[in-house]
């Protein structure tokens, strides 16, 4: 089964290593994929080029939900870039 890979920030975690998923990118792709965030949700947490498994956790001092990561375990990816759209250029028939 393929987790769900959400976007977030690498310089924005707590002061226990934990990554913030509330930025603009993680709330969109929590949108997008329809997500509910919950305690011990293993996710794939992506920035750029780079990628790390997460594990959801909220964070009650912060009243915000994180991912505990492991930052030896960031890996670099290939940027996923959206194949354009095949046009017909044939000729119109007449």
């Amino acid at each position: 089964m393929n987790k769900v890979r959400i976007f977030a920030d690498f310089h924005n975690a707590d002061v226990e290593g934990r990554v913030r998923l509330n930025c603009a990118g993680s709330k969109a792709d929590l949108e997008q994929h329809g997500i509910i965030l919950r305690d011990g949700q293993s996710l794939i947490i992506y920035s750029e080029e780079l990628e790390v498994e997460g594990v959801v956790h909220y964070s009650d001092e912060e009243k915000l939900w994180t991912a505990v990561i492991d930052w030896n375990a960031i890996r670099e990816v290939q940027p996923v870039v959206p194949q354009p759209a095949i046009q017909d250029i044939r000729k119109p028939v007449i």
